[in-house]
């Protein structure tokens, strides 16, 4: 089994890469959407999340109002760690039981929008970094994800910098860039990823 990081700023296509690895094969591990599953209705992981930041962030019908707690979340450094405190061990914890359950020959992709911020890198046999401009990053975020440039920028800011993500990359994919290329650039990236995994994988 290869474990492969993959991580990018907001905004850089993270998800796209992600959507391509699947294709070729890659089991992904999606931490975002495990950050989901963890604080759903019913879930000790949103009792915790309520306690400490108040009912104001349900939504009506009781399952997390989460643009009302990101507003709050991305305002304020130690609340975001407080979240972080609450969710990460959860995702954690389940994270692992998905990648247990892959075949021994695998090229495992653990999608962990905040690798870089939590010093997770040293988890993985290598590291991928899905890399963009902040100017791309700030265009996407308004244009396709309808963002007011404020909450963009607060968005950027709170993460790690560009630069200190390229620091901890192994494999760099360059996103500033057409479709074509990028599917080009990720067919290349997962044969290199298939040749790690059998050479790591027992006979």
């Amino acid at each position: 089994m290869l474990k492969v990081g993959l991580t990018g700023g907001i905004g850089a296509g993270k998800s796209e890469v992600s959507r391509l690895l699947v294709q070729h094969g890659a089991v992904l591990i999606d931490a975002d959407r495990i950050a989901r599953e963890v604080v759903a209705p019913g879930t000790p992981g949103l009792a915790a999340v309520v306690e400490a930041f108040g009912t104001d962030v349900l939504a009506a019908d009781g399952s997390l109002d989460r643009p009302k707690l990101g507003s709050i979340v991305f305002a304020d450094p130690d609340k975001l760690a407080t979240l972080n405190a609450i969710v990460h061990p959860l995702v954690g914890v389940r994270s692992r039981e998905l990648e247990s359950a892959a075949a021994g020959d695998a090229v495992v992709v653990h999608d962990v929008p905040l690798l870089t911020e939590n010093g997770l890198a040293p988890l993985y046999d290598l590291v991928i970094v899905v890399d963009a401009s902040p100017e791309t990053q700030l265009d996407r975020l308004v244009r396709l994800r309808g963002m007011t440039e404020q909450d963009a920028r607060a968005r950027m800011a709170a993460q790690a910098s560009r630069e200190q993500r390229r620091e901890i990359a192994d494999i760099r994919i360059d996103n500033d860039v057409p479709l074509d290329d990028l599917e080009k650039r990720v067919a290349d990236v997962w044969d290199d990823l298939v040749r790690r995994a059998r050479a790591a994988s027992p006979e």
